[in-house]
């Protein structure tokens, strides 16, 4: 067992699977507990990702917001320990926009957030940011868990290859993967998404676990097993660390032959939601066990 895995006995005394909140995308934050209430979801992982989930702002991460989340939580008895808010960290305002979003994840009670890392061509501005970011999750008790992108642009981490070179240069335990195999899928066609998923495990913080299939027409994500993803294989080899996972289904969300997003212009009914996340739920745990 590696460092960061060891990291992840920290910060979870058992081992949490959360539910993405990508699936409920359109839906309020206060309906999404409900119905994840009567699947008998523990923890959920919000998402705010720019042009994959509703629009927002960075208005959305006020300490007056943070209290309202986390009194819905606390009144839903939902948890929250992961927190989805992609940016690219070499942008100019990462630290500024990056340490806002931090905040807001810690005070909803998330002890791992998951962003993408960045461009290759922004690379050195990365790693100048991911210093102060760092610093600022040992302040906060958490972890920055990066995650392989799926669009098909050129990332520094882009294979499970890319991690050990990328982790010892940023030289932060507060820094690891939240790897997802789905991604590799579309960002990476031609890789093996489940070996490259395996690959990766050593280095991760936490992990995505999520299917797709291939079509003429793009990628669409779809019920966990059922696609290109050999996502009993990763479980099972999860079920062998004290890694925690969220069940990541972005129903009204698939990528196009270029690998970029497209959302479907009206939200999924969430008697179909419940139902496939219901499924996945099922799916998941006799994997771990």
């Amino acid at each position: 067992m590696t460092a960061l895995n060891t990291a992840a006995r920290k910060y979870a005394t058992e081992r949490i699977v959360s539910v993405s909140g990508a699936p409920y995308d359109g839906y309020a934050f206060p309906d999404m507990l409900e119905s994840l209430g009567r699947i008998g979801a523990s923890h959920v992982e919000p998402a705010f990702i720019v042009g994959y989930t509703e629009p927002f702002d960075e208005s959305t991460f006020s300490p007056a917001n943070a209290t309202q989340y986390a009194r819905w939580l606390a009144d839903a008895g939902i948890g929250c320990f992961a927190f989805s808010s992609h940016i690219d960290l070499g942008r100019e305002d990462a630290i500024t926009v990056f340490r806002a979003r931090m905040d807001f994840a810690r005070s909803v009670g998330a002890r791992v957030i998951n962003t993408n890392a960045s461009a290759r061509a922004t690379g050195p501005r990365f790693f100048e940011n991911i210093s102060v970011l760092a610093r600022h999750a040992e302040a906060l008790d958490m972890w920055i868990g990066l995650e392989n992108p799926g669009d098909g642009s050129d990332n520094l981490l882009n294979v499970a290859a890319d991690a050990a070179g990328l982790l010892e240069r940023i030289g932060s335990d507060r820094v690891g993967l939240n790897y997802d195999a789905g991604n590799t899928v579309s960002h990476r066609p031609t890789a093996d998404a489940t070996r490259d998923a395996l690959d990766a495990m050593p280095h991760c913080v936490h992990t995505h676990i999520k299917d797709v299939r291939v079509m003429d027409d793009g990628y669409w994500f779809c019920d966990l097993g059922t696609g290109r993803v050999d996502c009993a294989r990763i479980l099972r080899e999860v079920a062998r660390t004290p890694l925690c996972l969220s069940i990541e289904m972005p129903l009204r969300l698939h990528r196009m032959a270029n690998a970029q997003p497209s959302r479907d212009a009206g939200r999924v009914p969430v008697e179909q939601i419940e139902s496939k996340l219901r499924a996945a739920l099922d799916f998941v745990a006799p994997q771990l066990r």
